[in-house]
C-alpha cells in the first residue's frame, strides 16, 4: 500500500498542510453570515418559496458547521490551537448539538479503522447498495422528518448517558445508574446546546422575528438528515473493505447545488482528506489537482452518479 511520503515530497506536504487563522475565521463568519442572510430574506419576503429556500440554505450551513467542527477536530480550522478548541466547539459544534472533544475521539477512530469492520461510522453505509425502493423509502423518511426526530431522541438519550455517544446509526445501551445521576449528566451535556441556541433565539427576538427560530429547528430535523445520508453514502458507501485509502474512500465532484447542501467546506474531497488529514479544507482541491497530475486519481463522479451506484 502506498504511503503519503512515497507520493508527495516534503515540500509539497509542507505547503499543503499550512494553516491560516484568517481563513478559518472567514469560514466560521461566512457560514453564520449565510444563515443570517437566509433569515433576513425570509423575514423581508415571507412566502413559500423563500421559506423553502431558507430551509435548504440553513440546513446546508448546519452541515457546514458540522464540517468546520470536523476541521477543528483535526486542528486544521485555525493555526492557533485554542481557536480550534474554543471557536470550533462553541461557534460550530454546540449550535448543532455536537461536542468537539467527543467528536474528535470518535472521528479519529474512524480514520484509524476506515475500510474495516471496526470503523465506528460503518453503520452509516454498511448496508449499501440497497434496492431503489429501499433508498426511496429512506430518503422519504429523511424529508418527512422521521429520521430527524429519531436523531433528536438519540441525542437526548446520549446526553442522559443512556446510550453511547456516536454520530453513526448504531445504538449501544449503557449501564443504568441512579436516575438523578442521569438527570445531572443530562443537564450538564445539553446545557451548551441550549445556551448557544438560546443566543440565536434572543438575536432573532431582538430583530423582531422570534418565530424564525422554528426554521432553524425544522432545518435540523429536515432536510439536514437527507444531506447527511447522501454525504455518508457518497464518501464510503459501496466500497471494498480494505485499508487502502484509494479504494475505501471516494472523492465526489460537487457543483454549486451540492456545495450548498451536501458538500460544504470542500468535504467532497474526501479521499484527499483521508490521505493527508492535516490539509486544511481550502487546500484539499490543490491536493486533488496534484494527485490528478501524478496520475494517482481519476476525475470523480458527481453525487447523482454515486447515488445511482448505491442501488441495485
Amino acid at each position: 500500500m502506498m504511503t503519503v511520503g512515497s507520493l508527495l515530497s516534503h515540500d509539497e506536504i509542507a505547503r499543503l498542510t499550512r494553516r491560516s487563522d484568517w481563513r478559518g475565521a472567514w469560514a466560521v463568519v461566512s457560514t453564520w453570515g449565510m444563515i443570517g442572510g437566509a433569515f433576513l430574506v425570509l423575514a423581508r419576503w415571507p412566502n413559500p418559496f423563500t421559506f423553502l429556500a431558507a430551509l435548504i440554505v440553513i440546513a446546508g450551513r448546519q452541515m457546514a458547521l458540522g464540517i468546520l467542527q470536523h476541521e477543528a477536530s483535526h486542528g486544521t480550522l485555525f493555526k492557533m490551537r485554542w481557536c480550534n478548541q474554543v471557536v470550533g466547539d462553541w461557534a460550530c459544534a454546540r449550535p448543532v448539538w455536537q461536542t468537539l472533544d467527543k467528536y474528535r475521539r470518535h472521528h479519529l477512530r474512524h480514520h484509524a479503522e476506515t475500510g474495516t469492520d471496526g470503523d465506528p461510522d460503518i453503520s452509516l453505509h454498511r448496508d449499501y447498495p440497497v434496492t431503489r425502493v429501499s433508498l426511496r423509502r429512506k430518503l422519504t423518511r429523511d424529508v418527512a422528518g422521521v429520521t430527524g426526530m429519531r436523531t433528536v431522541a438519540g441525542l437526548l438519550l446520549m446526553d442522559a448517558g443512556l446510550i453511547r455517544w456516536t454520530v453513526a446509526n448504531d445504538v449501544i445501551h449503557l449501564p443504568r445508574d441512579d436516575w438523578w445521576r442521569h438527570g445531572v449528566q443530562f443537564a450538564e451535556n445539553i446545557a451548551p446546546m441550549l445556551a448557544t441556541n438560546g443566543v440565536l433565539f434572543i438575536m432573532l427576538s431582538v430583530s423582531g422575528h422570534p418565530g424564525l427560530f422554528a426554521v432553524w429547528v425544522l432545518a435540523f430535523i429536515t432536510p439536514l438528515p437527507l444531506f447527511l445520508r447522501i454525504r455518508s453514502v457518497a464518501e464510503h458507501g459501496c466500497l471494498p473493505r480494505t485499508r487502502d485509502v484509494f479504494a475505501n474512500t471516494r472523492t465526489i465532484r460537487a457543483g454549486w447545488l451540492a456545495r450548498l447542501t451536501v458538500a460544504p467546506v470542500a468535504v467532497n474531497y474526501h479521499l484527499e482528506h483521508h490521505l493527508l488529514p492535516g490539509v486544511p479544507y481550502y487546500r484539499l482541491r490543490d491536493l486533488h489537482a496534484l494527485l490528478r497530475a501524478k496520475g494517482l486519481v481519476a476525475e470523480p463522479d458527481g453525487y447523482w452518479a454515486v447515488l445511482k451506484r448505491a442501488t441495485v
